[in-house]
């Protein structure tokens, strides 16, 4: 395998971009010191790189910069504010400042047909295929960055990095489907210009903090900072085991069978959606690779977040560029997620933890970024990703996209991501990264647990 890259690129926003200074709200604070969400879209193209080159990467650059004027704040870092009080703001210098995303072409000789299949590969394969973010030294990083890279007489993929402080999954993919639509317009597809997404809303004063969250949040992680680092984990005795990455689907039928199940027998108590059974079911499976049976009076962990855009009072508009998640806790004791019916128990407990959102949605909110720390030891699952964004409606003017993946999943051990399936049947798609040992085990809980439905 190898990806050679042909050349790096500095991609405006034409009409230029505005500019100006956002501030972080309380929403994106806690996302200030983690990193990008990157995801890599794969699409079949039959040509050589000579034609990619002259036919295809024009009308790519000219569409990102179209869509960059409306999200110019992509186009800007972050940096700690002049006032010197320690906070953080979103700098954008605009005009004709010189500011853009950078934009790396590049070839590959994988196989594009195996690295954009869902089976269990090295999960470096598809980081070559991801750009990383630029960065600075003067205490100031980038949030977007491109990577296009064509695997000669087969396809592309299209690597889209931004940092998660910068917008949550909602916002990425109004940005992505921006490009896209804008693409489709600049290559002359009949009908595409009343197809492209509205564009965003960038009032961050729609998000009210009353209590001072930001900043209580930002002092809470600055402190957490200036404590002692904890003791480094005991040296391998080996080579660190090989993360592959794999895509595990579960169709219409068989989410309606997992959803009949689990009201049978869960006593219908509870809302039961897609998403619900979805997780429920990687749960289980994650559980049983991890192997707890021998610690069966351990409490198990969930952690996902939920999108408060129309939950918020008043709401915001879904165009809303930013984070606004609110984290989502759950438990359950990891006997009964090992037990038959492990699966309706998780079910039951995700059920729960949406529906005291009816509380309210900010109620606790005080305490999530303490709560999320203290669970890390507990090794909780964790989901990346929504079947809402619809990744696989992205459309570049190449047709739907072959294959999409999250590949940053693999930052934090335990993270599934979930994405619609592809076609109408497909369901929901659950992305997987373990070490390649762990992930036969996983593949055979799946595949056994829909054996039983």
């Amino acid at each position: 395998m190898a990806t050679k890259v042909l050349d790096r690129l500095t991609v405006a926003a034409l009409p230029p971009a505005p500019g100006g200074v956002l501030p972080l709200t309380f929403f994106d604070v806690p996302w200030l010191f983690t990193g990008p969400v990157e995801r890599v879209f794969f699409y079949p193209y039959p040509h050589t790189a000579e034609q990619f080159t002259a036919r295809l990467l024009p009308p790519l650059m000219s569409s990102l910069s179209a869509a960059l004027h409306w999200f110019y704040p992509l186009l800007g870092r972050v940096r700690p504010c002049p006032d010197g009080g320690g906070g953080y703001e979103f700098f954008s210098a605009g005009g004709d400042a010189g500011e853009g995303v950078e934009l790396t072409v590049a070839e590959s000789s994988d196989d594009f047909d195996e690295v954009s299949g869902g089976a269990p590969r090295d999960v470096a394969r598809l980081y070559a295929l991801v750009p990383q973010l630029p960065r600075t030294e003067d205490g100031t990083f980038a949030l977007a960055a491109a990577q296009v890279t064509v695997f000669a007489g087969r396809g592309i993929a299209v690597g889209v990095s931004i940092h998660h402080v910068a917008c949550d999954d909602s916002s990425y993919m109004h940005f992505v489907k921006t490009w896209a639509g804008q693409c489709r317009v600049a290559a002359g597809e009949e009908f595409a210009e009343g197809a492209l997404p509205p564009p965003p809303f960038l009032d961050r004063g729609v998000v009210a903090d009353p209590e001072g969250l930001a900043a209580r949040t930002l002092d809470e992680m600055r402190q957490l900072a200036a404590n002692a680092p904890p003791p480094p984990p005991p040296p391998r005795t080996g080579p660190p085991p090989k993360l592959v990455i794999a895509s595990f689907a579960l169709t219409r039928d068989r989410i309606d069978k997992l959803k009949q199940r689990v009201v049978a027998e869960g006593g219908g108590r509870f809302h039961c959606s897609a998403f619900t059974v979805a997780c429920a079911f990687a749960w289980a499976c994650l559980a049983r690779v991890d192997g707890g049976c021998a610690d069966a009076e351990r409490r198990a962990h969930l952690l996902f977040s939920v999108e408060c855009r129309r939950r918020l009072a008043p709401p915001i508009p879904q165009e809303y560029l930013g984070n606004c998640l609110r984290p989502c806790f759950v438990e359950v004791g990891l006997g009964e997620l090992l037990g038959g019916d492990g699966v309706v128990a998780a079910a039951a407990a995700i059920g729960a933890s949406i529906r005291a959102l009816d509380d309210g949605v900010l109620a606790g909110a005080g305490g999530w970024f303490h709560k999320i720390l203290s669970l890390v030891p507990e090794r909780p699952m964790s989901v990346g990703g929504s079947p809402r964004y619809g990744v696989y409606e992205t459309d570049l003017g190449l047709g739907l996209p072959k294959k999409v993946e999250l590949v940053s999943i693999d930052k934090t051990p335990g993270t599934v991501s979930l994405a619609e399936g592809r076609d109408a049947q497909a369901g929901i798609e659950t992305g997987v990264v373990l070490p390649e040992a762990e992930m036969a085990r996983f593949s055979s809980c799946f595949s056994d647990g829909l054996g039983q439905l």
